[in-house]
């Protein structure tokens, strides 16, 4: 993964801001180790940071309506960055397959297995 992170140009790397409260969080529950959170800083200041608009509120709504209807079971926070990947047509990278069963359109590359 960080082989594909560092070959990419960090201008095309963006992350919403509720993937970086899931980072500080991760820091944070490991009560802000100098190491990791030095690497997470690093990396959250290098990127471009997404905030949370009204397209990708509407675009969570209809998404959730969807999904849920559907039977699918999903986190509140990975649907939110599912949607906001989607209003923004952004591929959104992860290692999580249950966002492959969403029933929407939307490029998925997972890192990890490359």
């Amino acid at each position: 993964m960080r082989a594909l992170l560092t070959s990419k140009p960090m201008h095309e790397i963006a992350v919403p801001v509720i993937t970086q409260a899931e980072l500080l969080y991760g820091v944070a529950k490991r009560q802000h180790p100098p190491s990791l959170t030095a690497r997470v800083n690093a990396f959250l200041v290098r990127v471009s940071l997404l905030p949370c608009t009204e397209d990708a509120a509407r675009v969570y709504g209809d998404l959730n309506a969807r999904v849920e209807s559907s039977g699918i079971s999903l986190a509140p926070l990975d649907m939110m960055i599912a949607a906001h990947a989607l209003s923004v047509d952004a591929v959104l990278v992860t290692a999580d397959r249950a966002l492959s069963r969403l029933p929407v359109g939307m490029t998925l590359e997972n890192w990890t297995e490359t």
